[in-house]
Formats: structure tokens, C-alpha cells, sequence
């Protein structure tokens, strides 16, 4: 036993949990089947939004929040409906959450070092009803440093607890068994895997190498979803959200494959809400891969055109960037586009310059480099498109440009097996929108959204262009953007009491045992219900891996 706990998984929430053990002196062996390049896992490759309420960046934009409505928005968009058995303990973790959120969560953030740049995203804005699903007021806020950020301060500590004797990496063991015995968790097995010098993010080899088995007296899962492994997604796929795409593109790397949820399920650890699941409508390929089907989502402003595959207009609530899974379940359930495994976004070139953003730490390298004056440079005083953004326009396999709507239209239906759209259907539906914004009122609920996104002052400055026509020449040229499925989060797993212990089948603690992030759920086997508000991946993997390093260092004192 060379070591108190065994953390398994080297992403965001096992270096926290990582992180907490080694800050109270307990000895930690940090598991990993990657390489020592992919220390941070998923969490470095995001855009490291954080969701908090009522904080200073928040008031200093005007904006009012607070827990009441906070913990009102989640509970909307959770739906809790499994309460007597698999939500039993999310929903505790959420409100636990929403109360970290808008209390401890900023100053313990700043004490790590992470900082906030002064604007908040307005993500998930909702499915237009008070008591239903989305964020009544801006809560997305991007640490300097994107995910790189978010991660570096816990990597740090990592290292520096290795360099002092109290943990020890062992990259490329990959594990295979639980070791449970008379009801206790007591270590891993599992197999080496040949060495891999491949650079983060890139898929490593498989080859066994040899052999290993670790115990201690307890161990933290901290593994990750199933996002990159298409078959589970599948296989988990809920009949409410119709079909599952026959093509999906993957927006997390190929080590987040769910094989220790399954190990974990075959040892008698309780999953639940399986059938729960974040996937993007708004998926583009990345014409730079790093992985295998390496996919990108936008990040839109409202001002975009959504449309089917067909050419109609996507209906409410069904907006950019409002209500991603009822788009999701629009998109897979209306019975002649389920067929379908893309929809189109129509816009203005002034539209992309200001308003599209890519998600991914690799994507806003002014962000990422923490360079306060190209950001200022790039996303508040230029004239043109984000460098990364204009890199797809012009080389990405899924957009299209053109001066006219005829031409657009052309080359839409280029991209496609057969030509499914008629330039004159579409013409009719954007003229329609276009006779709205004349006045600086509408009964168009896109034109609505995009007139009270531009009284956030945030939004104003640097999300949401001006109401224009979208077929004014001068706004132009056209642009097109087919969009795909783009697979990311897992919002169901390991069932977790608050102590973030997992619970075996009956529902009772297993000793020694504890999980963490987006394998309990990202807390309780669920934490989100059945909609997530953003901004609440990375936290729940920093508030669960807080919790459960906490409450395995008690353990094992």
C-alpha cells in the first residue's frame, strides 16, 4: 500500500480531489491510461465558463442575481421526477451547488489563483417561460485562460505534491477491476499500457504492456463520460429525444470512452439517470483535428437563422443558444427531418463578426494566452471576425458564402447527398423576419430576444450585432453553416450521497469509495436533471472533486 487514496482519473475533478488530499497530508496515487501530456483531461480543452451568482462582474455590468433566482432556473430546468429513487440525492447536490455558486465558489476560485475576465455570457437563455428551463440573467463567466486556466493551478499542485514525496503519477495504467472486498473498496486493477509520446489530445495506443494492482484504503473515481464513445451514447440514447443521429461528431478526446462506468457498474456501484445527456445542435468539423471526428461547437449570438434540413425555420423555442436539448429533441423527433443528421444556421457577415465564438481553449487564444489587449483588440474593437472563426469561414468543410441567396442556396445544397432546399422557400421566411426590424419593436420572438440581449450591456458591446435585414446587401456577404450533433456530456452516473461516497445497488455508501465530476453525474448521479444551464461542468467537477478529496482525506486519517 503505497498510498492513502487511489485517485483515478488525471482530469479537473481527480487533480482537485488530488489537490485537497495532498493539502491535508494524505499520500495519493493519481491513475491514468493517457500520457503525462494530458494532465487536465477535457476540462483544458474547454472555454472555461464557470456559472456563479451575484458576482462582482455580474454587478459591475448591472446585472441583478441571486440565489432565489438561480436555484428557481435550475430547478426549472433540472425537473427533477425521479425523487424517491435516482434524483434522491441530485437533488441535494444542486441545491448544495446553486448555494457554492452564489456563496464560497468565487473566493475560493480566486484563492486558487483563477480570474474572471470582466464580461458574463448569456448562455442557455431559456425556453421563453419564467418557471421553465434556461438563465433569467447572464451567469457565464470565462476564466482568464480558458480551461488551460481553470486547470493549471491544480496541475501545479499536483507537481508540486509529487516533487515533495506525497503523490505519485502512474500514467498509462489504464484500469480494468475494482477491488472490493467485504463491502469495501481496497484498490484497482488493471493493465500498463505501452508507453505513448503522442501530444494531448491526440488517440494513444492500446497495446498491453503488462500488469499492475494498487490498493489503499480508499479510491476516488474521477474518469469522465462516454462522450467520445458513440456506441454507449447510443446504447443510452432516450426514446424522448427521438433517434439517435446515424453521424455524430465528437467534441471531447478519445480517452472519454465511459469504460470505468461500466467496470464500475459490473463491481455493484449504483448508475443512474443513464439515459440523460448534453449534445450540441450547433457541431461543426474541425478542419484541424486533433482526434478522431474532432468536432467544434459555435457558440452563437441570437441573430442567426436556424433552419432544418428542409429549409423551415427551427420554431420557439428553438433560438441560438437558447434551449439546446429542445432543439436537440426537435431536430430528432419531428418525423420528416429525424432522417436528417443536420440543420443550417443563415447569417450576415456582420452577424459572424460579432457574434460568433468557438468553444475550446484552442479556439481563443487571446483568452487562453491571457492577453488582455488582443482581446480588446479582437472581440470589442475589430471590424472583422475572431482570427479562429474566420479560419473556418474560409476553411471549414461546413461553410458556405455567397453574395446572393440564390448562389448561398447552391452551395448549400452542395453539401449535402441531394439538393433538399428551394432558394424561394427560404427567401419567403427571411423576408418575413427581415419586414421585423424596422421598428424597435416586433412579434417576431428572435427579434424580441435579440433587442433585450442588447440591453445587457455585455451583450451590447461585444455578443449581439445591431437588428439588421438579413438580406441587406450591405450587412453581406451571406454565410451558411451546416450544422451536426456534436457529442459532449454524460449528465447521468455514479450515484453519490453528499460526502461524494458511491452508493452500491440498494443505495447504501460503499466504504472506501467515492466519485467525482462528470462519472457521478458531476454530483449525485445527476446534479443537472434533464437540462444543464452551462457553466456547470467545470464547477461540478471542481465542487465534487473538492468534496470528495475532503471527505477521503477524513476517511483515511
Amino acid at each position: 500500500m503505497g498510498a492513502d487514496v487511489i485517485v483515478v482519473g488525471g482530469g479537473l475533478a481527480g487533480l482537485v480531489a488530488a489537490h485537497e488530499l495532498t493539502a491535508r497530508g494524505r499520500k495519493v496515487a493519481l491513475v491514468d491510461q493517457e500520457n503525462a501530456a494530458n494532465l487536465g483531461g477535457q476540462a483544458y480543452w474547454s472555454f472555461g465558463g464557470l456559472f456563479l451568482v451575484n458576482s462582482p462582474e455580474q454587478r459591475r455590468l448591472g446585472v441583478k442575481d441571486s440565489f432565489e433566482l438561480a436555484w428557481n432556473d435550475w430547478q426549472g430546468s433540472a425537473r427533477f421526477d425521479r425523487l424517491e429513487d435516482e434524483d434522491s440525492w441530485a437533488v441535494r447536490w444542486a441545491r448544495a451547488y446553486v448555494d457554492f455558486a452564489a456563496g464560497e465558489k468565487r473566493s475560493w476560485l480566486d484563492a486558487q489563483g483563477i480570474k474572471f475576465t470582466p464580461m458574463v455570457g448569456w448562455a442557455e437563455r431559456g425556453d421563453l417561460r419564467a418557471d421553465g428551463h434556461g438563465n433569467s440573467v447572464p451567469r457565464f463567466h470565462v476564466a482568464w485562460g480558458t480551461g488551460t486556466g481553470v486547470v493549471e493551478p491544480f496541475v501545479r499542485s499536483a507537481l508540486r505534491a509529487a516533487d515533495e514525496g506525497l503523490l505519485t503519477f502512474h500514467h498509462r495504467h489504464q484500469v480494468d477491476e475494482l477491488v472490493i472486498q467485504d463491502g469495501a473498496a481496497t484498490g484497482v486493477r488493471g493493465t500498463v499500457l505501452a508507453e505513448d509520446s503522442s501530444p494531448r489530445g491526440v488517440a494513444s495506443n492500446r497495446e498491453a504492456a503488462g500488469s499492475f494492482e494498487l490498493t489503499a484504503q480508499a479510491v476516488v473515481l474521477a474518469s469522465g463520460g462516454i462522450g467520445a464513445n458513440h456506441d454507449l451514447v447510443r446504447a443510452h440514447w432516450p426514446q424522448r429525444l427521438g433517434t439517435a443521429p446515424k453521424n455524430m461528431i465528437t467534441g471531447v478526446p478519445a480517452h472519454v470512452d465511459g469504460r470505468l462506468l461500466e467496470i464500475s457498474d459490473a463491481a455493484g456501484v449504483r448508475l443512474v439517470n443513464r439515459d440523460r445527456m448534453w449534445h450540441y445542435t450547433e457541431g461543426i468539423q474541425n478542419w484541424n483535428p486533433v482526434w478522431p471526428g474532432h468536432g467544434i461547437r459555435i457558440l452563437p449570438g441570437p441573430s442567426s437563422m436556424w433552419f432544418d434540413a428542409l429549409g423551415r425555420r427551427l420554431p420557439d423555442p428553438c433560438l441560438p443558444g437558447y434551449d439546446t436539448l429542445s432543439t436537440l429533441k426537435h431536430l430528432r423527433t419531428t418525423e420528416d427531418i429525424a432522417g436528417y443528421d443536420h440543420s443550417w444556421f443563415i447569417l450576415t457577415e456582420k452577424i459572424i463578426e460579432k457574434e460568433f465564438a468557438l468553444s475550446g481553449s484552442e479556439q481563443n487564444p487571446d483568452l487562453t494566452s491571457g492577453d488582455r489587449k488582443a482581446v480588446l483588440r479582437e472581440r470589442i474593437l475589430s471590424k472583422g471576425a475572431a482570427g479562429p472563426v474566420e479560419a473556418f469561414k474560409n476553411r471549414g468543410a461546413d461553410f458556405v458564402v455567397a453574395t446572393n441567396l440564390d448562389e448561398l442556396v447552391a452551395k448549400m445544397n452542395g453539401l449535402t447527398d441531394q439538393p433538399l432546399l428551394e432558394a424561394e422557400q427560404l427567401r419567403g421566411q427571411i423576408e418575413a423576419r427581415d419586414l421585423q426590424v424596422a421598428n424597435p419593436y416586433s412579434k417576431d420572438s428572435q427579434v424580441q430576444g435579440i433587442r433585450n440581449s442588447r440591453r445587457f450591456l455585455g451583450d451590447r458591446l461585444s455578443r449581439t450585432v445591431a437588428p439588421h435585414r438579413i438580406l441587406d446587401p450591405a450587412a453581406g456577404p451571406l454565410i451558411a453553416v451546416k450544422l451536426h450533433i456534436l457529442t459532449r456530456k454524460t449528465l447521468g452516473g455514479i450515484q453519490t450521497d453528499l460526502d461524494s461516497r458511491a452508493l452500491d445497488t440498494r443505495g447504501r455508501p460503499i466504504d472506501g469509495l467515492y466519485a467525482a465530476g462528470e462519472a457521478a453525474g458531476f454530483g449525485g448521479g445527476g446534479v443537472h436533471g434533464y437540462n444543464a444551464l452551462e457553466g456547470t461542468f467545470l464547477g461540478g467537477c471542481l465542487f465534487t472533486g473538492r468534496q470528495a478529496g475532503r471527505a477521503a482525506a477524513q476517511a483515511v486519517a
